[in-house]
């Protein structure tokens, strides 16, 4: 992958607004569409949308931290590292999403939700694209974000923003899904 840093910080600004996009259509659904189920095991819409948002309780703060005290300059090109570029392409949404386990800190099912679970998304996704804008002064290669595997695993933050913002593509697909499969019954 041969990108500039502000070709990568465009696509993902674009993607990121999909989302918001993509969830203000969900947020004029009706409150018991969001919270239909296939089953027990399976999330709704709004529980979709909220292991997002504990995601990026998680991520948010780690990014903004890590970008406010940086002294590494942005450099023309982004170069992904090997597991960072893994974690991203493993991210992005395909024709059959194949299962992934989640952390149980990070799995929402069986809560009681309403629509300021998308509210929230909303207010995070407006925090993504002005710490988007504030990475254009500092460097997506050499800045290294933690993870939620831990301190010691740490990407690139340009590899941070690529997990963080497919992650979210990934599950607003999989609400979209979800919408569908109740209109089929």
């Amino acid at each position: 992958m041969n990108i500039t840093s502000e070709a990568l910080i465009l696509e993902l600004i674009k993607l990121t607004r999909q989302n918001i996009n993509e969830v203000k259509q969900l947020n004029q659904k009706p409150i018991n569409e969001l919270n239909w189920k296939l089953d027990e095991k399976t999330w709704s819409v709004l529980e979709t949308i909220e292991h997002l948002n504990l995601y990026g309780a998680f991520y948010l703060p780690e990014i903004e931290k890590c970008i406010g005290k940086s002294k590494k300059i942005a450099e023309a090109y982004y170069k992904p590292g090997a597991l960072g570029n893994y974690f991203a392409k493993s991210m992005l949404p395909k024709e059959k999403l194949n299962k992934m386990n989640t952390f149980k800190s990070k799995n929402p099912n069986g809560g009681n939700l309403d629509k300021s679970v998308l509210e929230h998304f909303i207010s995070q996704q407006e925090k993504t694209l002005i710490l988007l804008n504030k990475a254009r002064k500092v460097s997506l290669n050499k800045i290294r974000v933690p993870t939620t595997l831990g301190k010691l695993v740490k990407l690139k933050l340009g590899d941070t923003f690529r997990v963080v913002i497919y992650h979210n593509l990934r599950h607003i697909v999989q609400a979209k899904k979800i919408i569908e499969a109740k209109t089929k019954l």
